[in-house]
């Protein structure tokens, strides 16, 4: 990896695809909030779309909250703890990450088949709905492939170089040079997740940031049952 490469893909890459996500996600809630939903195709299919959706959704937010103790404890924190490492990457990226990812996969493999199997379905979804199911099932496997594929690299440490850098990102001092050690999938799970990321405000999945706090401070429905006449 030359230095213009290295440059490009862990600093300018990643900075462009979350200025993308941050400026979309407020143009879009500014302007164009009305667009804002989930567009949902229940009435046209419901068992696969009930059992996909609760797979994928209780699964990606596991992953997601994985990543950020992952990237956000750094080693020394847990070494103080008298955690080896060892034992951190058996229980937090083995045991609740595969679990997690093996979820998310199975969720989103679901939902796949059902948008491209069911002619309805197919004919009713956007480019952008399509691309977005596929986009998802390539990193998901990308991540699930990464996490297992670590007794073929046992000399890489991702705490060290991976979660060091991804850190360096948010302090504006970013150590691309650390990339250089990180094997290729993670890397190419690395670039795929940033996509996602930067294009995110532009698709659907922009509802996961919408959360109904009406509910909280609306009034009470009351119910009445009609008088017997």
């Amino acid at each position: 990896m030359n230095n213009f490469s290295g440059i490009f893909w862990w600093v300018i890459y990643p900075y462009v695809m979350l200025l993308s996500f941050v400026g979309g996600t407020w143009v879009r809630f500014a302007w164009f909030s009305g667009g804002i939903t989930a567009v949902s195709s229940e009435f046209l299919e419901k068992k696969k779309l009930m059992i996909g959706s609760i797979l994928f959704h209780v699964g990606i937010i596991m992953v997601f909250f994985g990543h950020i103790l992952g990237i956000l404890i750094p080693k020394t924190w847990t070494d103080f703890l008298g955690i080896s490492n060892e034992t951190y990457h058996l229980f937090g990226s083995l045991i609740m990450g595969t679990g997690a990812g093996v979820m998310t996969l199975a969720g989103i493999i679901i939902l796949t088949y059902r948008r491209f199997s069911n002619p309805r379905i197919f004919l009713t979804s956007s480019w952008s709905d399509l691309i977005v199911n596929i986009a998802l099932l390539v990193t998901i496997i990308l991540g699930l492939v990464s996490t297992l594929s670590g007794p073929f690299f046992p000399t890489f440490n991702y705490r060290t170089t991976l979660s060091v850098w991804a850190r360096s990102l948010f302090v504006l001092q970013p150590k691309w040079e650390l990339m250089r050690q990180v094997p290729l999938i993670y890397k190419i799970h690395v670039i795929c997740g940033f996509a996602i990321f930067g294009f995110f405000p532009y698709t659907r999945l922009i509802h996961a940031m919408t959360l109904p706090w009406q509910y909280f401070k609306r009034r009470y429905l009351i119910y009445r049952r009609r008088p017997k006449v």
